[in-house]
């Protein structure tokens, strides 16, 4: 035997025996060592094939715009006190305005001022007079609005997309939709109300320090002094396990907030044996912790999640670290999940489900059974035809085309592809291109057969001469398949994912490893009639 076929010999059996190795967790997964299924995962299935959970999520823009009126409200307000401007009072309008009331025409003409050098994102409209006091009144320019009303679409969706990847969801689709919505499907989803809740959470942290000289009980009866606002603070009975809302006042201005999170982790508390959220700021965080700490000694902070108080500590002393703790009514896997939405971060408005669609099981094993047996009486009517056309020859185009399906599936395992439904008709697809190219090559053969040359020749001539065509017929439809995977969503991709795969396994089974048998026969028998 040449060195040449030892060594494609040699190639084609590496490629069967890592075809073996990276698909058996697909059928012996348990009786496998713990490193061999770590490496190679079995081939995962697609909402259609597996069930799972479709969700459409509509965001809450114009929540977004307010927030960011709220946060440019807190800037107007430092940077007036910055430059000792006498200002009655800062205040959010309905819809995307503000006012700023001073109290004669000088300080108007210094807010004017600094409005204009430093939020060139907003319009001056027509002043007011209110009761002898001038109340200057901006908006947020048209081209502004749009762009908090699309940053916060797609900040969205890196949060949520966050969110699933540490929740552990494999090959879940999240895109964009047009108004404002975002598809989200996550297959084999076990507990589908876990995941909502876990999607839908704001998650908005913040630092409020807390209002004590304010009586709750003048809070709840609509008593309100300006500027703070009535939350309610989860208490448990360690006791009893039962959790009650006590009411408490705090300062609408908020001290800190999550955004400078580095890092979110949960604890367990080894005096009561119950779990916390270990939080760490960033180096800006931390700083500001440091600074809001050591200025309010012996106060008490509220820590707030989506205005609810999960605790509100007495500051002891200082804290310098960048370091706190989220302790409240909530058990080990809803820590786990604070910690996750804390990690991803908070989402910049709310999310409202208008679609929830789970797909069951059932309907996946009945698509994978009949998709099964589309391939199998496919690949049994093209097995017979090239047995009964081409003969012995058919017999080697048909052990290819086993192999092809073969090698198909060990690459869609490799990748870590997800098969769907439009991806078993790839496969089905991709089999006809196989058998395609065998044809191509074996007419070339028959042709130079009739011109009497001998076996080896005719066998180098029809490969050499089919060659260019089969890669011209495959290429162009691979381009046309890598297209279809970049801009195509859900079943195309998944349709264009098995498609390549399979043109790169056709190519290889059909024009090296069937030549692989041939020459290999070739050399072990003086062969002089091609049964063909």
């Amino acid at each position: 035997m040449s060195k040449s076929l030892k060594l494609r010999g040699g190639l084609v059996f590496f490629c069967l025996l890592l075809s073996l190795i990276s698909l058996a967790p697909n059928f012996m997964a348990d009786s496998l060592p713990e490193w061999w299924t770590g490496a190679f995962d079995p081939i995962h299935l697609g909402l259609d094939l597996q069930g799972g959970m479709h969700l459409v999520l509509g965001v809450d823009v114009d929540k977004a715009v307010e927030s960011r009126l709220d946060s440019t409200l807190d800037q107007i307000e430092g940077l007036l006190n910055e430059k000792d401007v006498i200002f009655k009072r800062v205040e959010r309008l309905p819809g995307d305005r503000l006012a700023v009331t001073v109290y004669d025409a000088q300080a108007g003409s210094q807010v004017d001022s600094l409005m204009k050098e430093n939020f060139p994102n907003l319009e001056a409209m027509t002043l007011s007079d209110e009761g002898g006091y001038i109340q200057k009144n901006y908006r947020l320019s048209t081209p502004e609005v749009a762009n908090v009303k699309d940053y916060a679409v797609r900040q969205a969706l890196e949060t949520l997309r966050n969110r699933v990847d540490q929740f552990g969801v494999s090959e879940p689709t999240l895109q964009l939709q047009s108004e404002n919505r975002i598809l989200i499907q996550l297959p084999g989803i076990k507990d589908p109300d876990r995941a909502i809740a876990l999607l839908g959470k704001t998650a908005r942290l913040e630092f409020k320090m807390v209002a004590e000289d304010v009586n709750p009980q003048d809070a709840i009866k609509g008593v309100l002094p300006p500027g703070t606002q009535l939350l309610y603070e989860k208490d448990v009975n360690r006791q009893t396990g039962e959790t009650t809302e006590n009411p408490l006042v705090v300062y609408e201005k908020t001290a800190l907030t999550g955004d400078l999170l580095a890092d979110a982790q949960v604890r367990i508390d080894t005096r009561f044996n119950e779990p916390y959220v270990a939080i760490d700021f960033n180096s800006v965080g931390a700083k500001r912790f440091d600074q809001i700490t050591a200025a309010n000694v012996g106060k008490r902070m509220a820590i707030v999640l989506d205005d609810t108080v999960y605790s509100a500590p007495v500051i002891r002393e200082r804290i310098s670290g960048g370091s706190a703790q989220i302790s409240g009514a909530f058990n080990e896997q809803e820590a786990t999940d604070l910690a996750i939405v804390l990690r991803a971060g908070s989402l910049p408005a709310p999310v409202h489900i208008l679609e929830n669609r789970t797909v069951g099981p059932s309907l996946g094993r009945d698509s994978i059974n009949m998709g099964i047996v589309s391939v199998m009486v496919g690949g049994l009517l093209v097995v017979l035809a090239m047995a009964v056309y081409y003969k012995l020859s058919g017999l080697v185009a048909n052990i290819v085309l086993i192999l092809n399906v073969f090698f198909i599936m060990a690459l869609l395992s490799l990748f870590k592809a997800t098969l769907t439904l439009p991806g078993i008709a790839g496969i089905v697809l991709t089999i006809g291109m196989a058998v395609d190219a065998n044809v191509l090559i074996f007419e070339r053969i028959r042709e130079e057969l009739r011109l009497g040359k001998t076996v080896r020749n005719a066998l180098d001539a029809g490969y050499s001469k089919a060659f260019l065509t089969i890669i011209d017929a495959n290429v162009t439809t691979l381009i046309a398949a890598l297209v279809l995977f970049q801009f195509g969503t859900g079943p195309v991709k998944g349709f264009a994912v098995t498609l390549s795969v399979g043109i790169i396994a056709s190519l290889f089974t059909a024009i090296f490893v069937s030549r692989v048998i041939f020459d290999f026969f070739l050399e072990r028998r003086q062969i002089k009639r091609l049964s063909i």
